[in-house]
C-alpha cells in the first residue's frame, strides 16, 4: 500500500478482486483515484492486483472481509479513510449467484445470497452514506434479468430487485449531500460468476440475445461505473441496464 501523495479521489471496491470488480478497479486507477481492494475470501488475488497497481505508479490498498458483517465493514472503512483521507466513490459488486428454479431452490441457498446480496449491499451502503464526501458516489449492482425474468434466476433476481429499490430510497434520503446512488444492472457478461455452470449452446444462445450479438466484456461494465464515479453528476437514483440491448 502506499500513502495519498495526490489529491486523487478515493474508490473502495467491494469484490475488487476478481471478475466485474476487477476491471471496475483496473479502470478507476486509470482515472487517478486511489482505490481499495476488497475481498471476501480470495486475499491473494487482491494483493496480486495491488502490488501491480502500485508498480505501475497508482494507489492502491487491500481490504477484506464479510461485506454483511458491520463491525468488519465500519472497520474496512476505517482502513481506507486512514490510509486515504477519505472516501468518495464506494461500489458494491460483491454478489453471489445460485441458479435454480424456485420450486427447487435450496432455502440454505436463497439464505446465503440474501445475506450476501441484500444484507451486504445494506451493510455497504449504510456505511458510504455515513462516510461518502460531498461530490461523491455510491454504485450497488443488480442485474438485467430483473427485466428478463429467466428461469431459474428466481432467488437471484429477488435479492437483486431488492438492490434496486434500496438504491432509489437512499439517493432521496440524501438529499442535500450531493452525493450519487445509483445502480449498474449489467447483461450477460463474460466473468466465472457468469460462465459457471453453463454449457456452450446456452452462452452462444445469451451471446446472440443482444442487438450487438456478443456477451458482455467486465471492461463493458466498467465504463459505465467510471462515468458514475466522475462525471455523471446528474444521473441520481437510476437502473443504468448496461446489457448491449438486451429485452
Amino acid at each position: 500500500m502506499t500513502k495519498q501523495t495526490t489529491h486523487s479521489r478515493v474508490a473502495l471496491v467491494t469484490g475488487g478482486s476478481g471478475g466485474i470488480g476487477r476491471e471496475v478497479v483496473k479502470r478507476l486507477v486509470a482515472d487517478n483515484f486511489a482505490v481499495a481492494v476488497h475481498y471476501a475470501s480470495n486475499k491473494e488475488k487482491a494483493e496480486t492486483l495491488v502490488a501491480d497497481i502500485i508498480v505501475a505508479g497508482g494507489q492502491a490498498l487491500v481490504v477484506g472481509g464479510d461485506v454483511a458483517d458491520e463491525k468488519v465493514m465500519a472497520q474496512v472503512f476505517d482502513e481506507v479513510e486512514v490510509a486515504f483521507g477519505g472516501i468518495d466513490v464506494v461500489i458494491n459488486t460483491a454478489g453471489m449467484m445460485l441458479l435454480s428454479t424456485i420450486v427447487d431452490l435450496n432455502l440454505d441457498d436463497l439464505d446465503r445470497m440474501f445475506r450476501t446480496n441484500i444484507r451486504g449491499t445494506f451493510v455497504v451502503a449504510q456505511q458510504a452514506a455515513r462516510r461518502v464526501r460531498s461530490g461523491g458516489a455510491i454504485i450497488n449492482f443488480s442485474t438485467s434479468v430483473t427485466r428478463t425474468q429467466f428461469p431459474t434466476y428466481g432467488g437471484y433476481v429477488a435479492s437483486k430487485a431488492a438492490v434496486e429499490s434500496m438504491t432509489m430510497i437512499l439517493a432521496r434520503e440524501l438529499r442535500g449531500k450531493d452525493i450519487t446512488v445509483n445502480t449498474v444492472a449489467p447483461g450477460p457478461t463474460a466473468t466465472p460468476l457468469f460462465l459457471n455452470g453453463k454449457d456452450e449452446a446456452t452462452i452462444n444462445n445469451l451471446s446472440k440475445a443482444t442487438p450487438l450479438e456478443r456477451l458482455g466484456q467486465p471492461e463493458d461494465i466498467a465504463e459505465t461505473v467510471a462515468f458514475l464515479a466522475g462525471p455523471a453528476r446528474w444521473v441520481n437514483g437510476q437502473v443504468i441496464f448496461t446489457n448491449g440491448g438486451l429485452a
